[in-house]
């Protein structure tokens, strides 16, 4: 066999297994392995159903390792001759660390990381999910403008934790007694719990106190939660724009390989002509079809 002739069938096996990964029939499948799953994981956890039916419990965990696996192959194997590409995708990469992983010596005898590994496996139910990869997206991106607002928060809390100290703190030691007494309260009085209570405490200890309180709550309550808010809605944005180029892109790399496909059929029709064999008809989908 010529190296075009590998080649083609190379491509030709490469795209069809593209069209099997890529085809809604296919992540219904896995999503509904991955569901079936997380039942046998949560069933598990009931002693009684262990005592009796733990040995299908395990074997069934091992059916749908076996599964992944070989869906891993599979995705792998999408990419031909460029397996290395397989890892420009993040979930990709999730997937081979969280299936790969058990495959390393020693993890199967450690019953914890095994344990966590399976249950890691659930998570990627979120693949097979839009809506729920682009709020995960969504929180991934808020991550740098959140730590910003926590950064933030801590400071506001601890200068109305020291006016707290000061203004109370020697007549209600319980919330106020100390710096760390007094943030945990203001930390408590973010959700607006037990507002009146506070309030209704340090009215006659200190005339400052109504003060005190409405203005934490009108910073801290409503003005960063409402910031808050505005960084994820502005973290979505950028999250669903970013799930559209990927769309596009994973749209241009189908397109990529099926043009692929076709060079190499082209090549494998002209090397045939070459040798004085009949040409391979190509139909209308990009497959080979025998004279």
């Amino acid at each position: 066999m010529t190296s075009s002739s590998a080649s083609g069938g190379d491509s030709r096996r490469a795209g069809r297994i593209a069209r099997l990964v890529d085809s809604s029939r296919f992540n219904l499948a896995i999503a509904a392995v991955i569901v079936a799953n997380a039942v046998v994981l949560g069933l598990e956890t009931y002693p009684e159903v262990m005592d009796s039916y733990g040995g299908v419990l395990v074997l069934l965990n091992e059916l749908f390792f076996v599964v992944f696996v070989v869906e891993l192959g599979l995705r792998i194997a999408s990419y031909g001759r460029r397996p290395q590409d397989f890892l420009r995708n993040g979930w990709n990469v999730f997937d081979l660390v969280v299936i790969g992983a058990v495959l390393l010596p020693g993890v199967r005898e450690q019953a914890q990381l095994l344990r966590l590994l399976r249950l890691a496996r659930i998570v990627r139910l979120v693949r097979f999910l839009p809506d729920a990869r682009m709020l995960v997206l969504t929180v991934i991106k808020s991550i740098p403008a959140v730590a910003s607002m926590v950064v933030l928060t801590v400071l506001l809390l601890f200068v109305y934790g020291m006016i707290g100290w000061s203004l109370f703190g020697a007549a209600l030691p319980e919330t106020w007694g100390t710096i760390g007494r007094s943030m945990l309260t203001l930390f408590v009085l973010l959700t607006l719990e037990n507002f009146p209570t506070y309030l209704a405490e340090a009215e006659p200890v200190s005339m400052f106190a109504i003060p005190f309180f409405v203005s934490y709550v009108l910073l801290a309550a409503f003005i960063v939660f409402n910031l808050l808010i505005g960084v994820v809605i502005s973290s979505m944005e950028k999250a669903r724009e970013e799930e559209d180029k990927r769309e596009q892109a994973d749209d241009a790399e189908m397109l990529t390989r099926l043009a692929e496909v076709q060079t190499a059929l082209s090549r494998l029709e002209q090397d045939l002509r070459g040798r004085g064999r009949d040409p391979v008809k190509v139909s209308p989908r990009g497959d080979a079809a025998d004279r």
